[in-house]
């Protein structure tokens, strides 16, 4: 759908809760009730005619635009070229990261050492690739889904596989609320999707909270990373020993 379609579409939706019927908007625009349907049946007509129907919605256009980008649906997958953009420069997945956990601007440059203009234009960047929509005092809307995840076979995870998996697994996970689970086990076939299913479903969770603790103070706070996997593998040593 058009951007001109798409302001049309939400204008429509302004119109109906300001009450406000074709026959009263013709009369502020002074222009045939007629016309007025033709126009926004066919959701297409000129920003100037835009802008007459939102000062007759006494509502400013640039909070018409907001509304129609809070509208637009969230992503929940990156294309392979968005991922290859991020992974591109690494202090840009740095930020990256950050705003997937909801951190300010403030918060960013107070933690890494990013100057305020390069958290700016980082964040500008992932305003283009389509990550965030950002705002004045440069605060952003996240355009990513709840069940928002890196490609499975992605530029992001590739990367994660030869920079960081390794690193990961080589703490100790001993500390609060860490922990390491290794099980093995042979199962039906059939119920091997079952299990896969709750993983996510405890993923979905884990992000579920990360949302509604935003609203906790940072002290109260602390930064996890889960990561739950479950394939049909054998530890290359054993697979070697087989007869």
């Amino acid at each position: 759908m058009s951007t001109t379609a798409d302001l049309v579409l939400t204008l429509k939706k302004e119109l109906k809760a300001a009450h406000l019927t074709y026959a009263g908007l013709a009369k502020k625009l002074g222009m045939a009730e007629s016309s007025v349907k033709r126009m926004l049946a066919r959701g297409d007509m000129p920003l100037s005619r835009i802008d007459a129907i939102c000062r007759a919605l006494k509502l400013d256009f640039a909070e018409l635009a907001r509304r129609v980008a809070d509208a637009q649906p969230l992503l929940a997958e990156l294309t392979q070229a968005q991922e290859k953009a991020v992974v591109a420069d690494k202090k840009l997945l740095l930020v990256a990261i950050c705003v997937l956990s909801q951190w300010t601007l403030e918060q960013i440059v107070a933690s890494y050492r990013l100057s305020e203009a390069e958290g700016v234009k980082y964040l500008a960047q992932l305003d283009r690739i389509g990550i965030i929509e950002l705002r004045p005092l440069n605060r952003y809307r996240l355009k990513l889904a709840k069940t928002f995840r890196w490609r499975a076979h992605g530029p992001v995870m590739d990367y994660f596989r030869e920079h960081a998996l390794l690193d990961y697994y080589s703490g100790g996970f001993d500390g609060h609320g860490e922990g390491l689970l290794l099980v093995h086990g042979s199962i039906s076939r059939s119920l091997a999707p079952a299990f896969m299913e709750r993983l996510q479903r405890v993923a979905q969770d884990f992000a579920q909270q990360h949302q509604t603790d935003q609203k906790l103070p940072e002290k109260d706070r602390e930064g996890y990373t889960l990561l739950l996997a479950m394939r049909s593998w054998e530890f290359e040593a054993f697979a070697a020993l087989r007869r």
